[in-house]
């Protein structure tokens, strides 16, 4: 699967095509699709471009995504840094009125737990958002783990693994490293895996994800620019450009 990562948690001033309302993010998803996505994951946001948990927006997001592109899988973002507390996040996600697909929970961060449990209440799917080795083993130990949609596997830009910040690295040699990491902590799942890179390790990590046969993810969320460094038009020349990189991959093989 690819899916696209239209938005993260970034401030519209970064990029001219990063979707904040309800009808740019329609148009973003409808856009991916048409280039090859399978499913889009967006943060909602307010009026300034922050990450929010507001119902009324959540509804208008997903309800304009459903309506422009039909039978797409809609994921949002539960992070803590849209809303810190998790009783907050809670009362929130029990407040939706217009429900998306699935929606990743950080395993790392407070109320992981509660959060997800009150997404699988609502019958919404759950994404288990694992961006370090401790993160994967808390999630191997919870109760919720069979429950959970896939493993969302996450290599951070800035943090590269000990023994790899070494001088004459590159965010290459980072990136799959990490990867490499977190596959191991994770050891053989039954759930679907998704890993997908961020920043400088964006594109390397999905060439990698892609030679395993593991599900990837691209979008404004993770990169600003192509394989070849030159600044990404949207979502969706990503996309296209994640789609002739497998392609790639497959020749090699």
């Amino acid at each position: 699967m690819l899916k696209a990562c239209l938005n993260g948690s970034r401030l519209p001033d970064e990029h001219p095509a990063l979707p904040v309302t309800a009808e740019q993010l329609a148009e973003a998803a409808a856009a991916a699709a048409a280039a090859g996505a399978e499913a889009v994951h967006l943060h909602v946001k307010d009026a300034a471009g922050r990450d929010t948990f507001d119902p009324l927006l959540h509804a208008a997001a997903v309800t304009a995504v459903r309506a422009l592109a039909p039978g797409l899988p809609v994921g949002v973002t539960t992070g803590a840094w849209a809303e810190p507390d998790p009783g907050t996040r809670v009362r929130m996600i029990s407040s939706w009125t217009v429900l998306p697909d699935f929606a990743s929970v950080n395993w790392h961060e407070d109320g992981a737990e509660e959060v997800a449990a009150a997404l699988l209440g609502r019958g919404i799917g759950v994404e288990a958002g694992l961006w370090t080795p401790p993160a994967v083993a808390a999630w191997l130990r919870s109760a919720l783990q069979d429950r959970c949609l896939r493993v969302l596997l996450e290599v951070q830009d800035e943090q590269p693994p000990t023994g790899h910040d070494r001088p004459g690295s590159t965010p290459d040699d980072a990136g799959v490293a990490s990867a490499k990491q977190l596959l191991e902590a994770l050891g053989l799942s039954e759930l679907p895996v998704l890993l997908h890179g961020e920043g400088a390790t964006a594109w390397p990590v999905l060439q990698f994800a892609r030679r395993r046969g593991l599900d990837v993810r691209i979008g404004l969320e993770d990169t600003l620019v192509l394989p070849d460094g030159t600044p990404a038009s949207d979502s969706a020349e990503l996309v296209a450009a994640a789609l002739r990189m497998a392609g790639d991959c497959r020749s090699d093989r």
